[in-house]
Order: structure tokens, then sequence, then C-alpha cells
């Protein structure tokens, strides 16, 4: 195919047809293929008119999805969107649209779904550990240790309501 215009549109659509991308991710995709930055332009420009592209929509969908999904907070969805490109006021709303008492819920579910795998350990470990797992998915310092703290308070106060014959 010697036409780079029409060479651009068929990278262009084989890759958003297998997932969406951010129009900074087409652009490096048709830099990579040799396309001239003015076709690059021009083709990228008519996607995003016509709906191709569309960087606000992708931005929504990932920090739901990634949310749901691995429950990464704010700042981990930030920086991911970042990573790919998209621009900060469109990062800024996208993440602005979670829910802080959604994004609260969701690390108290991390932390009770982690919390039996840690049984055992010493109870500063298991602190580390919760609160480690949950700064990787970009949690903040305050809202971990709180949430960890009252997870590991609410099981203590869980085991001390079992009776001492109930495992007899």
């Amino acid at each position: 195919m010697s036409d780079p215009e029409a060479r651009a549109r068929e990278i262009c659509l084989r890759l958003l047809s297998a997932s969406p991308r951010t129009r900074a991710q087409l652009a490096s995709a048709l830099r990579r293929k040799d396309i001239p930055d003015e076709v690059a332009e021009r083709v990228l420009s008519r996607f995003t008119d016509v709906g191709l592209i569309d960087d606000e929509a992708f931005a929504r969908a990932w920090v739901r999805s990634r949310h749901a999904g691995r429950g990464l907070a704010r700042r981990a969805l930030a920086a991911e969107l970042r990573r790919r490109g998209v621009a900060e006021d469109t990062v800024d709303e996208a993440v602005e649209s979670l829910d802080p008492a959604e994004e609260e819920e969701t690390a108290r579910a991390l932390v009770h779904r982690k919390l039996p795998a840690t049984r055992g350990a010493d109870p500063a470990k298991r602190m580390r550990r919760l609160v480690g797992m949950l700064a990787r998915k970009g949690y903040p310092p305050g809202l971990s240790y709180r949430v960890v703290k009252e997870a590991l308070a609410e099981e203590s106060t869980d085991l001390e309501t079992i009776p001492d014959d109930a495992f007899d």
C-alpha cells in the first residue's frame, strides 16, 4: 500500500478493532510505522471528528473498568492514563468521577479479601503487607492505615466472640 493516508487509516482501524486506544497511542503507532506526521495528524483528526477516537470516553471507561476489576485507586488510575497519553484535564475529570465512598469501599473489600492470607503473621507484618498492597494500588496512606486498622480490629473482635469450645 503506497498511499500513506490509506495505510495510516488501516493501521488505526486495526488497532482500534483490537481495543480502545487514545489519540497519543495511535499517534505513537503511526510514528513507529513511519507515517509522516502531517498525514498522521489528518487521519487522527478525522477519526476524532467521527468519534472513533474519544480520549474522554476512553478515560471514563478506563477508570470504571480498572477500579472495578483491579481495585485501583485514583492515583494509580491517573498514572495509567497519563502513561497512555491522556491530557491532564481529561485525566483529572475521569478520576474525579470515582466516588470517594466507592473508593473506600473497594479498599475495604481488597483488605478483607487479603486478610485471611496474613493470619498467623506478626500484627505489624500484617499491617505492613496490607497497607503496602493498598499503596501499590494507589490508595492514600491515611485511608490505607485506617481501613487496615479497622479490619484488623474487627477481625480480633470476631475471633473473641467465638466460644472457646467451638472447635472441640
